[in-house]
């Protein structure tokens, strides 16, 4: 073994007598092929580590494997430090994974990275936080009962215990677990606060509430004392104008992340939430849910970056809220490094850029050790001079914001080595078409790089107008003859050695062109033939390749237009372009082109936008389509407004006809204060093309409304009331925001209008009270519609009547008769007042009920008479009688006293013999005895069920 070593050495020292012994020393350097290991290059590396502190596995594992040849040796680093595995039994190291046992919180917490080493470099991996997840129990006081009126907003806080992540889910469980309350677009829970609000608080919220928290992270849940909520009844209930409770902050969003704003409000009516982004329209990757408390934008770009509103609206009034999406990104790597080998002496550049918002800094590592940025680096850039055996290494490029770092790794490996065609040999059959160009490729392994020279046989060959030998060492033949035909040597040499390789040159026929395909003209649909053929060398294979605008023909793909013998069928627009024919031997080949044009209905046109916004109309431009080969004879522009959002429909222009050279038109009888998006299409004398993409939306400036409401009518309601109704003008005719009606009504024989507004543009009905007003009064009433910009038209006039005064006598002789345990009969003189449509009666037991739970019977005023039912046996009624009508009820009868009969006896009789003489049948039974609450028994009654027997 000696022996051998010994003689290795001297002829490597025979070899390169000139290199530094320093070479076989600790530094990284590699001759010829004898560098057949390589740097260590992560396979897993550290990941971000919650451990919880009430976990039953008490040890934490970090992952570390890296590739590498000879196999990487393992280090560890605790915020940047080396760790001493002796020095803390806490650590353990299990191949490259690091194992924590029993981690103690205030001494294992902190930033890991692995390290890998062998003879090649070392490499550091990305740093992976090692926390302590927790989340603590809610405090043990008794949390105090909110109370709140009905109809008003309520929030519940939840105010979750010390934790860690901060990420939490929360829900609220009513009155017991598991029963989690609904949300729906009247209760709402922050995912921010975890507090519960309604926005309008109903008797039926009246209950327990505990704020249950999750921690994903831990997979540990608790829980709140419970809140108790009273809802207080109030009467008439009030409405509140929207106030929005829950606002989404300024937020910070990564291009690529899902973002959530949330945004509720109280109020009653309950507000209905809308989303807009200022200055543009909503991303088309958002959507709103939660009844509209939410507005998710997904997988975020920088185009998503801008002011968001958030506007809550009831008929009482409205709230909004503002805030700020930034748009930031996680560094990104545009350009990284590669590992590479690099010529001894020679000049190199390590490149590494990064994309990123803030802009990523950057770093650089050789062999895990921070690299002086001297002359040699330059912010993206390392730049090597000259380089040595030292330079070898494992390098990093780390870049770095405040989102997050990312690494780049390469190994950079100085070789030097004498010229060798081992794995590169020159090729060793060369063909050549005559009067064509040859190229004789020489590309041996060698560092540095070698001189070339080349010779034909035994002549040395130098630079002349045919003859050119390349900087990389090939061979250029200019206008080869059969001449040329030879033996073809490369000669390389460098200060380490020299070698050469050999190749044969023949030449054979050139390829041409015979037939040609022709420039050709057709319309969409319609068919034509391109031919193409050529003569080639006998002793070559030839294939012929087709391309439209220097992309090849895909035959399979367009099977269905394409055929090879070259017939194009069922053309398309898409077809118009410059075919080219490629005739190709192994050794050369030849082309001919001709245009194809296909004339067809233009294409869609572009750059739709809308400028001078008025009320009733707008200018509309865009830029022109390609006419296909047909100029354009018209375009027709289409509109949408948001009330139809999927009906495109031709709009009005002004002029009517729009010609073919126009880029711009005036459209016309628009609704003020709508919006709007436009589209534009061009026509030609082959037909109609695609519709252009709609222009931005755009709404229309406001005016004064020009449609009043409609069927006005009313009438009815309680005493001293007006009842005023009519149909609600539609959305699209507000012509602009607060939109409203006015109310005008008199006597019929009066002259002064009475004129009151109502603010809810839904309205349907208003009444007014006045304890002047007679029953049963004629009125004139007429509605008109208002907005910002002023008052539309009157409606026309209607006549209706003011609300009737209640019954004002009771009904008389009002008489009862109990029919069983279960139902009576009552009876009453009826009221000779014209104006009553029915009567109620109510009964109720007087001892054990409410007269407010009583049962209820409504009759109409054709009737003096109804049967009481669903009564209780034995027992003592109260029982009164209303007359009624649309203004509400008359004074009660007298209270009439009946008690009902007992219940019949429970218990059937006992046959105790039966005895059948012919047709009859003679039964004796056993007397029944009532039990006490039971009534007597007046007599027994006898059936007979007949039972039939037979076979067939």
């Amino acid at each position: 073994m000696l022996h051998l070593t010994v003689l290795l050495l001297f002829l490597l020292s025979l070899t390169f007598p000139s290199t530094d012994a320093s070479v076989f020393g600790g530094e990284p350097g590699f001759y010829g092929d004898d560098a057949t290991g390589y740097g260590p290059v992560f396979e897993d590396q550290p990941v971000e580590t919650i451990y919880p502190e009430e976990s039953p596995e008490a040890k934490i594992t970090m992952s570390c494997r890296a590739r590498a040849n000879p196999p990487a040796t393992y280090q560890w680093r605790l915020n940047s430090r080396s760790i001493d595995l002796d020095g803390d039994n806490h650590y353990t190291q299990v191949g490259g994974d690091l194992v924590i046992s029993n981690p103690i919180k205030n001494k294992h917490v902190g930033n890991y990275s692995c390290v890998a080493t062998n003879d090649y470099g070392t490499v550091v991996s990305r740093e992976a936080g090692v926390r302590f997840g927790y989340l603590d129990f809610f405090s043990s006081e008794e949390r105090e009962a909110v109370h709140v009126k009905e109809g008003q907003g309520a929030v519940l806080l939840c105010a979750p215990p010390p934790h860690y992540p901060h990420e939490l889910s929360f829900r609220w469980i009513l009155n017991e677990f598991p029963i989690f309350i609904t949300l729906d677009k009247r209760r709402f829970v922050s995912q921010t606060t975890g507090n519960l609000y309604i926005s309008k608080v109903d008797l039926s919220d009246s209950g327990n509430y505990s704020c249950f928290v999750s921690s994903a992270s831990i997979a540990k849940s608790v829980f709140s004392k419970f809140i108790p909520l009273v809802p207080l009844t109030e009467r008439p209930i009030r409405k509140y104008p929207a106030d929005i409770k829950v606002k989404f902050p300024d937020t910070y969003a990564l291009v690529g992340q899902n973002v959530t704003m949330e945004c509720f409000a109280l109020g009653n009516p309950i507000p209905q939430i809308r989303w807009k982004k200022m200055n543009g329209e909503l991303p088309s990757n958002h959507d709103v849910s939660m009844a509209g408390a939410h507005l998710h934008l997904y997988n975020v770009q920088y185009e998503d970056e801008g002011t968001y509103e958030c506007e809550a609206l009831n008929s009482k009034g409205k709230d909004w809220h503002r805030a700020r999406v930034s748009v930031e990104a996680f560094p990104e790597w545009t350009e990284s490094i590669n590992s590479t080998e690099k010529d001894i002496s020679s000049d190199y550049t390590m490149s590494c850029v990064a994309s990123g918002k803030p802009k990523p800094h950057v770093q650089w590592l050789k062999n895990s050790y921070h690299y002086p940025l001297s002359s040699q680096a330059s912010g993206w850039q390392l730049l090597f001079s000259a380089l040595t055996f030292k330079d070898s290494g494992m390098y990093q490029c780390i870049a770095e914001n405040r989102h997050g770092v990312i690494y780049a790794n390469a190994e950079l490996r100085v070789i030097a080595c004498a010229p060798t065609f081992e794995h590169n040999p020159v090729k060793w059959r060369i063909l050549g078409a005559k009067n064509g160009r040859v190229v004789i490729e020489c590309k041996p392994k060698a560092a540095p790089k070698p001189s070339f020279s080349w010779s034909k046989g035994t002549e040395l060959l130098f630079n002349s107008t045919r003859v050119l030998i390349w900087e990389d060492g090939s061979l250029e033949i200019l206008n080869v003859t059969e001449a040329d035909e030879g033996r073809y040597t490369c000669f390389a040499e460098n200060n380490r050695g020299k070698a050469n390789s050999t190749g044969s040159l023949s030449i054979t026929e050139a390829t041409k062109i015979t037939l040609a395909p022709s420039n050709a003209d057709v319309t969409v649909g319609e068919s034509t033939h391109m031919q193409c053929a050529a003569s080639h060398d006998s002793t070559l294979d030839i294939t012929f390749v087709w391309t439209l605008d220097a992309h090849s023909i895909d035959f399979d793909r367009e099977g269905s237009h394409y055929e090879r013998v070259g017939d194009l069928t069922n053309t398309q627009l898409k077809h118009s372009g410059r075919y080219t024919c490629t005739a190709q031997t192994p050794v050369d080949n030849v082309t001919a082109s001709a245009n194809l044009v296909v004339r067809g209905p233009p294409g869609s046109p572009g750059g739709v936008r809308v400028e001078e916004i008025r009320d009733k109309s707008v200018r509309l431009i865009w830029s022109r389509g390609t006419d296909n080969h047909s100029p354009i004879s018209k375009y027709t522009i289409q509109c949408r407004d948001s009330f139809s959002q999927e009906d495109w429909r031709d709009a009005t222009t002004s002029p009517p006809d729009v010609e073919g050279n126009a880029e711009s038109a005036t459209v016309v009888d628009l609704f003020p204060w709508t919006e709007y998006e436009f589209r534009v299409i061009a026509t030609n004398t082959l037909g109609t093309g695609d519709p252009s993409s709609p222009s931005p939306k755009v709404t229309t400036l406001e005016a004064v409304p020009v449609v009043a409401p409609s069927d006005i009518g009313g009438g009815g309601g309680t005493s001293r009331e007006l009842t005023i109704t009519w149909t609600p003008v539609q959305p699209q005719y507000y012509y602009g925001r607060n939109f409203g009606y006015i109310i005008a009504f008199k006597p019929r024989d009066g002259y002064e209008w009475r004129k009151v507004t109502v603010a809810d543009p839904g309205a349907k009905h208003y009444v007014h009270k006045d304890p002047s007003i007679l029953a049963s009064t004629e009125f004139e009433v007429k509605v008109k519609a208002f907005n910002s910009k002023g008052e539309g038209p009157y409606s026309l006039m209607a006549v209706i009547y003011s609300a009737q005064d209640v019954p004002s006598k009771a009904p008389t002789s009002v008489g009862a008769r109990a029919l069983s345990a279960t139902e009576a009969i009552v009876w009453w003189l009826p009221v000779t007042q014209h104006t009553v449509e029915g009567y109620q009666v109510r009964y109720w037991r007087k001892a054990e009920d409410s007269e407010t739970s009583s049962q209820r019977v409504v009759v109409s005023s054709r009737e003096n008479q109804t049967r009481l039912d669903n009564m209780r046996p034995d027992s003592h009624y109260l029982i009164e009688v209303k007359a009624y009508n649309a203004a509400g009820y008359g004074p009660p009868s007298q209270h009439l006293q009946i008690y009902t009969k007992k219940a019949p006896p429970s218990r059937p009789p006992k046959i105790i013999s039966k005895k059948l003489k012919g047709t009859s049948v003679n039964i004796a039974w056993e007397h029944v005895e009532p039990l006490a609450n039971e009534s007597t028994i007046d007599g027994y009654k006898v059936g007979t069920v007949l039972q039939m027997h037979g076979s067939l």
